[in-house]
């Protein structure tokens, strides 16, 4: 059986290409993008999902969300992906609109009527604990909760202590996790290195010759050049299509545990940082009361490079 699956995202470039993945996918059929301020204002956001979805040429129903953080002024991404989260290439949805139904209306009803649902993340997850707060049972209610974001042991790309998607709304991610929700967590981590889309790869991907393939592409090109000054590699980076592939492809994941974690909300300098609890210390006397609410996710420590790589490429044809 096809499975049902809830996107939500704050559309850019990667979550772009994310979006395609899914909608080109035959064993997902997705039942809702929902649209969160993040990496750009709403509007926006919004705006580049219903042009991918015309792009796909799907009549995937998208929902405008939450335009803040639950507590804190926003914090956009437009040093990485362009004013308008695209590259800043004019793209604009030709004909497509987003529904009258909030977000957070969709995602319960849509997990209310589809027991068993799955759900990526692919922004900050202020949607998410609008509706954990509204009806606290669709914890139950989705199967699965793959979540992009967090730096699980090692240094964050918006500051040395968090990955962006946790940084914006930390007290949301930090609902999200204590919910019961069973969380797959989807680190930073695992998009760098061998899992940048290097020059080669991005010549298998351009010789495609498709708008797809080309769009993936050129909506990345502020990224690319951001990610040279940021971290010194040559490519395009993409956290939320490794975050999909494995919503797709739970294989693509060679090595995973199971661990406690925690979001930092308090701090400054650790704002977001995703705590992860590796030597099951948290139960120890000394802890455990500063981790009682604390829920154990899933953390992928290794993606399938090779596999996945060609997942994105196949899901561009």
């Amino acid at each position: 059986m096809t499975r049902k699956l809830i996107i939500d995202t704050d559309t850019a470039s990667d979550d772009a290409v994310a979006i395609i993945m899914a909608l080109r996918s035959p064993l997902v059929s997705v039942e809702a993008i929902t649209v969160v301020a993040g990496n750009c204002l709403l509007p926006q956001a919004v705006s580049n999902a219903l042009y991918t979805a015309e792009l796909c040429e799907s009549s995937v129903p998208v929902f405008s969300g939450a335009a803040k953080p639950l507590t804190r002024d926003l914090v956009v991404a437009e040093w990485f992906h362009g004013h308008d989260g695209l590259g800043d290439h004019g793209y604009k949805p030709s004909h497509r609109t987003a529904e009258s139904e909030p977000a957070v209306d969709a995602i319960i009803r849509l997990a209310k009527a589809n027991p068993g649902i799955e759900l990526v993340t692919l922004g900050p997850l202020t949607n998410i604990a609008q509706a954990l707060d509204r009806d606290p049972s669709i914890a139950h209610d989705i199967s699965r909760c793959v979540v992009m974001g967090g730096n699980p042991v090692c240094e964050g790309n918006v500051t040395p202590a968090a990955e962006f998607n946790i940084y914006v709304d930390p007290e949301a991610a930090r609902k999200v996790f204590h919910s019961g929700l069973n969380i797959e967590m989807v680190g930073w981590q695992l998009c760098r290195g061998e899992a940048i889309f290097n020059p080669q790869d991005i010549a298998a991907l351009r010789a495609l010759n498709t708008p797809l393939a080309d769009f993936s592409i050129d909506s990345n090109s502020t990224a690319t050049n951001a990610l040279k000054i940021q971290t010194g590699e040559i490519g395009i980076s993409l956290p939320d299509p490794t975050a999909m592939g494995i919503l797709l492809h739970p294989e693509l994941c060679l090595a995973s545990g199971s661990h406690y974690v925690e979001i930092e909300t308090l701090s400054d300098i650790t704002r977001g940082m995703t705590v992860v609890d590796l030597l099951n210390v948290t139960r120890d006397e000394r802890n455990a009361h500063i981790w009682a609410q604390a829920r154990k996710a899933h953390i992928c420590w290794k993606l399938d490079v090779p596999k996945w790589k060609q997942l994105v490429i196949d899901s561009m044809r």
